[in-house]
């Protein structure tokens, strides 16, 4: 006898996440669940008609639910059973509705995260996915999606920056704009009404340079860079960019007789920095790692991170920019100076370390009780301990651990 298939649960339906292939979970009858790699979720139907073996497609979950799907099966079953065939009945219903299902913004815009789900990491991609199963689908993803207006995408819009998420309402009316272009592209709508809403939503107040400071929006950015597929260099650079938060010229600007390993110090000479006054960076384990990793590779040149073109040269100062475009992440969510309000923030808010030990390592002008400049050196021991809590602390967020405030550095 056949094996019997245990039924799905919502639970589990709800749960399933993408794999680095496809994957199917079976409900039986022939119903099952797709699961793709840019995380869709399609139910699917096997069934024998005339002897020959076909699979009929019910729609994609949470439009569909796992119930809408298990009634398609038995109604798809009734079909059969009185020799019709489900997949023709299916073909001849859209065709008399003129492909209407085929054309809603939730089947195109999943389309699109398909298409081009390849020119981003796949944490980027599966993140895309979830702001529009959450925050889009669920208003407009049923509609036709020529008959979507600049005013129905605000409204979306508007619920986001009312549950203060203004910086996701920013990234998801980008999307959404690219999904509308991309349906223009294959004909399935006149316009892209997103292009309406520019100024529509207010700027996101994180100062002049753009940083995610809610640690759930600063993991997928981490866990991007470490997927990043582009220059060794510059992975190297965009790992080390957050976790010793220095101003991106300063890091891109690095020499190897600046660096200490033995000592696990960066000591950054006068004239380069912005207050003309030396700085001593602490190097966790982890940044230690990075640069042990990277000096067989660029440890005969004078830069740390040389140039593309030429070794006796820096990196230029648009590469590491360049590369968190090419990950998918725009200028409206992150620039490299954006790591140094990133780490201000949570360092000071949910690590609760001291703001002049902060302020000292970020190198901005701190004085002592008496009004004098504080040297290179001071604080040393409280901030290595800083520096080494931050990079455990990020490490902590790539995997997903809990975030719980510690105890001052004091």
């Amino acid at each position: 006898m056949p094996k019997r298939i245990a039924p799905l649960s919502d639970i589990q339906v709800n749960k399933a996440k993408p794999k680095e292939a496809d994957y199917k979970m079976a409900d039986g009858g022939g119903l099952y669940l797709l699961v793709t790699t840019t995380g869709g979720k399609l139910w699917r139907m096997d069934y024998r008609f005339n002897n020959k073996r076909k699979t009929s497609s019910f729609g994609s979950y949470p439009t569909i639910t796992l119930a809408d799907a298990l009634q398609r099966r038995e109604y798809a079953k009734k079909l059969i059973a009185n020799s019709v065939d489900p997949g023709e009945t299916k073909k001849a219903q859209k065709a008399a509705q003129g492909e209407q299902d085929t054309d809603t913004f939730e089947v195109i815009a999943r389309e699109w995260l398909s298409k081009f789900a390849h020119t981003w990491v796949p944490s980027h991609a599966q993140h895309k996915l979830e702001r529009l199963e959450k925050n889009v689908f669920p208003w407009i993803g049923k509609r036709p999606i020529k008959e979507i207006t600049a005013p129905d995408v605000l409204a979306v819009l508007r619920r986001m920056e009312s549950r203060n998420i203004l910086d996701t309402a920013h990234r998801v009316r980008f999307e959404c704009g690219a999904i509308f272009r991309y349906a223009v592209a294959t004909g399935r709508t006149d316009r892209d009404p997103v292009a309406d809403l520019k100024g529509a939503l207010p700027p996101v107040k994180n100062g002049h340079h753009a940083a995610p400071t809610d640690p759930k929006s600063v993991a997928p950015l981490l866990r991007a860079i470490d997927e990043f597929q582009g220059s060794f260099v510059v992975k190297c650079a965009l790992q080390l960019a957050p976790m010793l938060f220095v101003r991106p010229g300063e890091l891109r600007a690095a020499e190897w007789s600046e660096i200490d390993l033995e000592s696990a110090e960066w000591n950054i000479p006068a004239e380069k920095m912005k207050m003309k006054v030396a700085h001593l960076v602490p190097l966790s384990k982890q940044a230690l790692q990075i640069f042990i990793e990277l000096n067989p590779l660029t440890g005969h040149s004078k830069y740390v991170f040389p140039g593309h073109r030429s070794p006796l040269r820096c990196m230029s100062d648009n590469a590491l920019n360049a590369a968190l475009r090419r990950m998918g992440f725009e200028k409206s969510e992150i620039t490299t100076h954006g790591f140094r309000a990133m780490a201000r923030t949570i360092l000071d808010e949910v690590l609760q370390v001291r703001p002049d030990f902060i302020e000292h390592q970020l190198a901005h002008a701190v004085k002592d009780p008496n009004g004098r400049a504080y040297n290179r050196t001071a604080h040393l021991v409280e901030r290595k301990k800083m520096m080494q809590l931050w990079a455990d602390y990020l490490d902590g967020l790539k995997v997903g651990a809990k975030v719980i405030p510690l105890k001052r550095i004091a």
